[in-house]
């Protein structure tokens, strides 16, 4: 895999019923971007409830999946990084990550803790709700991850996995254990135990417990 695209935001004031609200999901292409135990240096987090930290540092996005969006909305101009994703990349294919996976991106080390879950924002960016849960439907989430050893990422570096985890869960396996209509009690346990996976994560599989 290989990266396309490195992006970065600004915080952004945007109107949201009725109410002005910051974001830092819009963000464009940059030469290069440092990796941290948190962050993506210099990119705006706003709502730390839901971005940033430890287990979502970073977020990444498949360049495979814009063409597309770009069927679905043509009439929208698109950039990398329309997605809020730090990185994009070429080949990224979240059907066959696990969570747990580790990377080398670039300098950096990093590892899979959970699908990207999508909110008001994205649809603001598509100025269009229905974009969530066309997201949910498409299985394109993209991935967070973890940073293990903070470095340097710039396009033309290669995304090359270092260890898969065995005896985990998949990435799918858990977008389809928030999503799906109906889901096995036995299920969800063995993704809420798994170590890898998001805390945040983890709490929402726990809502859907029965």
């Amino acid at each position: 895999m290989t990266i396309t695209s490195v992006n970065i935001g600004e915080a952004k004031e945007i109107i949201w019923n009725g109410k002005s609200v910051k974001t830092g999901i819009y963000k464009s292409p940059v030469q290069e971007i440092e990796l941290e135990m948190t962050d993506v240096k210099d990119d705006s987090v706003i709502d730390r409830r839901y971005h940033g930290g430890v287990d979502k540092a970073c977020y990444i996005y498949s360049e495979d999946h814009y063409e597309y969006w770009k069927n679905l909305y043509p009439n929208l101009k698109f950039n990398f990084g329309m997605f809020g994703e730090n990185i994009t990349v070429k080949g990224l294919n979240e059907r066959t990550i696990m969570i747990g996976d580790i990377y080398r991106i670039g300098g950096a080390t990093v590892q899979v803790t959970q699908p990207r879950q999508p909110c008001f924002k994205l649809g603001v960016v598509f100025e269009d709700q229905k974009v969530l849960k066309q997201l949910i439907n498409s299985k394109f989430p993209g991935v967070y991850l973890k940073v293990i050893e903070g470095n340097s990422v710039k396009p033309g570096d290669t995304m090359v996995l270092v260890e898969r985890m065995h005896n985990t869960v998949s990435l799918l396996e858990v977008w389809d254990l928030l999503y799906n209509k109906s889901v096995d009690n036995d299920d969800l346990i063995h993704a809420i135990n798994t170590p890898f996976l998001a805390d945040d994560c983890k709490i929402s599989l726990q809502k859907r417990l029965k």
